[in-house]
């Protein structure tokens, strides 16, 4: 019984290695067609092979339904210090029963494998005496690419992702040093991935057209609606934010009747603030930071926001809001060096005149440091 639009593009069969890790089966491709209805399965997905000429393995669950309908991807743990991405998936698919379902849901269970053992963002390799890659500006990847991360990409897409989903929710945090609110970037333009944002209860969506080589801009590309959801702080577990992100997941699966059950909350519901375009804040000197204001919190023009004061205590710099609109991400590492990222206000720029839209265009350049909001 076929359950996935992708499913017929399959490259073939479930592989599984002959292996087994912790008692788990380890594949090293999944058709997701193969497993009996009615039932959830663990495995290890065989990654990308370590210098040691070990594999890396990613832990994958699939709950699979008696029905047939759509197949979703939950993915956590992109980067390795976004560890409540990790609890809220597991936390979703704790309360899936297979033979109540229709379709699948796959979950996929800490992506980026080296970069989780040691919580850090980027995927650290040992090329060149000790260098590291953000696999999410990799995708689709590439089974013979250059680097390890972006080969662990291409056998994740090519064998995994790609052949199975029809739809996909990728949740992140910003990284460490910095936080974020409830927040969520989404391609509006397209009406089933905007349907599927104002399904979650979150504080802040962004009208976003996508980061190249992302794995959110990925899916969208290969015709599989997606977003990306951002629960806050890395490296803990925010319960409020990882209970509304399971509630606006779960309202997902039952827009696609994959479950069945009344709606949780919505953007509606929750007055969601909407807006298309970051005004970004970096420190024009060294020092040590302190916030005015915090996420989630509005900010009007010409707004005092931030100082900064020297190793005596003097006030060597002030920062002010450069648009009206709500604070998105700020800076939680107090000591900030010149061109750092201080805060990143969301707004719409519909609402700005031309010229100010002129003037604020060189404020949405990638972070030089890359703090990775996704």
């Amino acid at each position: 019984m076929e359950i996935s639009n992708h499913s017929e593009a399959c490259l073939g069969k479930t592989v599984y290695t002959g292996d087994t890790i912790q008692g788990i089966p380890v594949i090293s491709q999944l058709n997701v067609n193969d497993l009996e209805i009615g039932k959830n399965y663990r495995f290890f997905f065989q990654g990308v092979q370590m210098g040691t000429g070990q594999h890396w393995y990613v832990p994958v669950v699939v709950a699979k339904g008696v029905q047939p309908g759509k197949c979703i991807a939950l993915v956590a743990g992109v980067h390795g210090d976004e560890l409540s991405s990790m609890n809220a998936v597991q936390r979703v698919m704790a309360t899936l029963e297979p033979d109540q379902m229709a379709g699948c849901v796959i979950a996929v269970l800490g992506l980026s494998r080296a970069a989780i053992e040691f919580t850090q963002a980027r995927w650290p390799m040992a090329y060149g005496g000790g260098s590291s890659v953000n696999i999410n500006r990799v995708w689709p990847g590439d089974e013979m690419g250059n680097n390890p991360p972006t080969r662990h990409a291409g056998l994740l897409w090519q064998r995994l992702f790609q052949p199975n989903l029809d739809l996909a929710i990728d949740f992140h945090t910003v990284s460490t040093g910095s936080d974020f609110t409830l927040f969520i970037y989404a391609d509006l333009s397209k009406p089933e991935i905007r349907q599927m944002a104002q399904l979650f209860p979150v504080e802040q969506i962004k009208d976003d057209p996508g980061e190249p080589g992302s794995l959110e801009t990925t899916f969208v590309e290969a015709g599989i609606p997606a977003l990306t959801v951002e629960l806050g702080s890395p490296r803990i577990f925010d319960a409020q934010k990882i209970a509304m992100a399971v509630e606006g997941t779960l309202n997902v699966l039952k827009q696609h009747q994959v479950i069945q059950g009344s709606m949780g909350r919505t953007a509606q519901d929750v007055g969601t603030f909407f807006g298309n375009t970051f005004s970004t804040i970096r420190s024009t000197t060294g020092g040590f930071l302190e916030l005015m204001v915090d996420v989630g919190e509005k900010v009007i023009l010409g707004q005092k926001v931030a100082l900064q004061r020297n190793a005596f205590g003097d006030i060597v710099a002030e920062y002010r809001a450069s648009v009206t609109g709500e604070v998105a991400t700020i800076a939680r590492d107090a000591l900030s060096e010149p061109g750092s990222r201080v805060m990143q206000i969301l707004f719409n720029n519909t609402e700005l005149p031309e010229i100010a839209r002129t003037e604020l265009s060189n404020l949405h350049d990638e972070d030089p440091v890359e703090l990775l909001d996704r």
